[in-house]
């Protein structure tokens, strides 16, 4: 029963993970990178949570999400400004790859080790992941307002990356159901929070497309990427209360209303003003 849950949440990760480098390969950086962006793998990984181990780890693991979303804010902004700080055109993709994997890693265990002291009897969860999604909303503001240029690509994304691409975002969302399921719901959080589909839309639009594209995409992925954090708050409640298929629906439906439209057409309002 848990093998064959973990294989099929993972399954549809691993899809829903290459649509959305299909969505920012046709219809550009803003609206592919908000749009694009919308709460999606992390609803195999809450329903599978609790399908799996109950209320109280769904609730640790979910309060934690923000928090990774945040670092994956952190992610992002290192893939706009540390290309232009590297002369050697050859070097860029690979060198922002690793750097950018290892700031992600560094802070994912400094906030680990936060969200475990905080929640010690000092914060409840859902406080600490309000937090986490206050934080990350300042920090996509604060990278949106630059206004980067957004464009569209030009060329097809190959199917050799999409595949890779869906098979990363995949084992991190079964990853992230194995570590729930051995009772470490912190660190399921976490993995499920990822920056897979972040990480390979990087690479495979820059690929494809060249670099401005993956660049111009980033600031309303970040922001687009905080319903994410808006669907983790509402799971903790709406799936115990509703049940897994009910409760991911609300969640859905209220992270999209809450904050992907509103973030969207905002976003679209501003870059009108200055373009």
């Amino acid at each position: 029963m848990v093998n064959s849950t973990i294989i099929l949440y993972g399954l549809f990760a691993g899809l829903v993970a290459i649509l959305v480098t299909v969505a920012i390969e046709k219809f550009g950086g803003l609206i592919g990178g908000v749009l694009g962006t919308i709460p999606s793998t992390i609803i195999p990984a809450a329903a599978g949570v609790y399908a799996i181990d109950g209320e109280e780890t769904l609730v640790a693991s979910m309060s934690v999400v923000p928090l990774g979303m945040l670092i994956n804010g952190m992610f992002l902004g290192v893939w706009i400004i540390l290309p232009k700080y590297i002369n050697n055109d050859s070097y860029k993709l690979p060198l922002t790859t690793v750097i950018s994997l290892c700031i992600w890693s560094v802070l994912a265990l400094i906030s680990l080790m936060v969200a475990r002291r905080v929640t010690d009897g000092l914060v409840s969860e859902f406080i600490l992941g309000f937090a986490g999604l206050i934080a990350l909303a300042a920090l996509a503001i604060l990278f949106n307002l630059k206004g980067a240029s957004a464009p569209k690509g030009v060329n097809k994304v190959p199917l050799f990356v999409l595949s890779v691409r869906g098979i990363a975002a995949g084992l991190a969302i079964a990853a992230c159901l194995i570590l729930a399921e051995i009772g470490l719901p912190f660190v399921a959080g976490l993995a499920s929070a990822f920056p897979a589909i972040f990480l390979t839309s990087m690479v495979a639009l820059w690929i494809s497309q060249g670099p401005q594209v993956p660049q111009g995409a980033a600031a309303p992925m970040m922001l687009g990427g905080a319903s994410v954090s808006v669907y983790a708050l509402l799971a903790m409640w709406s799936l115990p209360s509703l049940g897994v298929i009910f409760g991911s629906i609300v969640a859905w439906f209220g992270a999209v209303g809450l904050w992907t439209i509103p973030a969207f057409l905002l976003l679209r309002k501003y870059r009108l003003t200055i373009d």
